[in-house]
């Protein structure tokens, strides 16, 4: 049985064209007037999927100095 990779090599132009498509495809389906079972699953999924992307980021606090966010 083949192994699935584990080590995916993406640059941050490319994991922001995939949350952006994920984006339209989740908003695509919200928007359609005969919304089913399915297409609430799908969402949910989508929705899961962005959470996990955006839990993995490393986001940038400066060490030394005082933090002013925004």
């Amino acid at each position: 049985m083949p192994k699935y990779n584990t080590n995916f090599e993406l640059n941050i132009q490319e994991l922001d064209l995939i949350e952006a498509a994920l984006r339209r495809s989740k908003l695509a389906q919200t928007q359609d007037d005969l919304k089913s079972s399915d297409a609430d699953d799908e969402a949910r999924q989508i929705h899961n999927l962005l959470g996990k992307l955006h839990n993995q980021k490393t986001f940038y606090r400066p060490t030394k100095g005082t933090y002013v966010g925004g």
